[in-house]
């Protein structure tokens, strides 16, 4: 179907247009990145034979690939698996092509499928957790890009919905949705402690004195359990 075809590609420019948009344009993404995620904590784990970063100072281009999908899950924002798809969705219902969406997501497996990983990222997400993070740990002049993010996700989440025809995430892959939601119950425990030991081992950090081995090892512990609950990293 060349009409279908040719969504796809207005999807492709909408979506990476946006992404780009926050990930290389705005000035504060890479400060709220490295202190609302364990990012600068990755190093400590023993994984891998490289280096996290490829220059510790360096802007997002300066990171490895793993890190960078590896740190967005941990906060249960799950950013770089959703980003801009929603807004590209959105922009194509604004012009007109709602019933031609729903055709493709109802007839076409290609996008529903891609529709349904979305949905499937979506329910492993949690507003109130990636809020609850940026209290912890970001500065307060960052928190407003943080919110953008959470607003945006909660957007696309609606048209999503909207599209698919339906109440709720996962409505055609329940079996799935209930294991989603019994990881969660023992994960989001898990993303609360890691927050405030991030905040423990970097307020140690600035102090100048030396990391509390019990801290360091409960974080990595946290760190591996939100990977594993997740099932997207790690």
């Amino acid at each position: 179907n060349d009409s279908w075809r040719h969504i796809r590609e207005e999807l492709s420019v909408f979506s990476c247009e946006t992404y780009r948009g926050y990930v290389r344009e705005n000035k504060d993404f890479v400060p709220y990145f490295r202190s609302a995620t364990p990012e600068q904590e990755l190093g400590k784990l023993p994984l891998g034979s490289r280096p996290a970063k490829r220059r510790p100072t360096g802007g997002v281009e300066s990171l490895r690939a793993n890190p960078w999908i590896f740190a967005w899950p941990q906060t249960r924002l799950m950013r770089p698996a959703w980003l801009g798809a929603g807004t590209a969705l959105q922009k194509v219902v604004e012009d007109g092509k709602q019933s031609e969406l729903e055709a493709m997501c109802r007839d076409w497996p290609f996008f529903s499928t891609r529709l349904g990983m979305l949905e499937m990222v979506f329910s492993k997400a949690d507003l109130w957790l990636a809020d609850y993070y940026d209290q912890r740990l970001v500065a307060k002049t960052l928190w407003p890009l943080g919110k953008e993010l959470r607003d945006l996700l909660e957007e696309d989440i609606k048209v999503v919905l909207a599209i698919a025809n339906d109440s709720h995430l996962m409505a055609d892959l329940p079996w799935i949705a209930e294991s989603i939601q019994l990881r969660n119950v023992y994960t989001d425990p898990l993303n609360v402690l890691q927050a405030e030991l991030l905040y423990r081992s970097r307020l140690t950090e600035e102090q100048g004195k030396s990391p509390d081995p019990r801290v360091e090892q409960a974080l990595m512990v946290t760190i591996a359990g939100v990977a594993a609950g997740m099932r997207n990293t790690g």
